[in-house]
């Protein structure tokens, strides 16, 4: 490769922690651990649309009235002048563009890792509710104004009404079966979806955590750690080493 990959990511406004979106850490995640170089360019929500009209892509993704949804993550590959919106289209990009880096999707498995996706907005949704409002505090102006009108105006509420006991315990419960399900593979083996070997799923469960470690107070994060037996902190741990930004 003679020029990174560009990475459009949408900026924290903590220094040392401008990374926080789970959507772009899957894709930053799957750069480092291919080894592929990256730079990142930083989009306020209010331009992300702008990018996608400047790069000539067009979103795949649908709000709830019907109408384009513009969303980050998106890369441009100087080596090969295409651009590509969605995480898991990215990842698989990369492992056709870049067969010699460790591959994210090993054969036979993309239709395990597209139910898996689905499982995942299950455990996805209700860590949202526990770290909504907290997000809005780390973005920028322009971006806090944005993500507060657009979120309030889907969920009906202030953002600060959407967290109590009851979400907590619904993300523990979500989280629990998580653990179900990775502790099928066996003790020993119940950190990583396939038990063994890293792979695309793997980094939809860490870029969540991320999410929720750089987004939530240190106690709330805490709280999470303490969850089945700690395995969440440990996950996070183990890719730590990938959690690498380019600030």
């Amino acid at each position: 490769m003679s020029a990174p990959i560009v990475l459009y990511d949408i900026p924290g406004n903590r220094p040392g922690y401008k990374c926080w979106s789970p959507n772009t850490w899957k894709v930053r995640f799957a750069l480092n651990y291919k080894g592929l170089p990256l730079k990142s360019e930083w989009v306020e929500y209010p331009d992300i649309e702008a990018v996608y009209r400047k790069l000539g892509i067009e979103t795949t993704d649908k709000d709830s009235d019907g109408s384009p949804l513009y969303t980050l993550p998106i890369i441009y590959d100087p080596s090969t002048q295409s651009a590509i919106s969605d995480s898991m289209r990215i990842a698989k990009y990369l492992d056709k563009t870049y067969p010699n880096t460790p591959i994210l999707f090993p054969a036979g498995t993309l239709a395990l890792h597209s139910t898996f996706q689905s499982a995942w907005y299950r455990v996805q949704g209700p860590l949202w509710a526990i770290v909504a409002c907290s997000v809005c505090s780390w973005l920028n102006e322009r971006s806090q104004i944005f993500y507060r009108t657009t979120r309030e105006a889907d969920e009906g509420k202030k953002l600060e009404e959407i967290r109590g006991e009851k979400e907590w315990k619904a993300g523990e419960e979500a989280f629990g079966n998580l653990d179900k399900w990775l502790s099928a593979n066996g003790e020993g083996k119940d950190e990583l979806v396939m038990g063994e070997g890293v792979c695309y799923a793997d980094l939809q469960i860490v870029s969540g955590l991320m999410w929720a470690k750089t987004t939530l107070a240190e106690d709330d994060w805490k709280r999470i750690c303490g969850w089945h037996n700690g395995k969440w902190e440990r996950i996070v741990n183990y890719f730590s080493k990938y959690a690498v930004v380019d600030l």
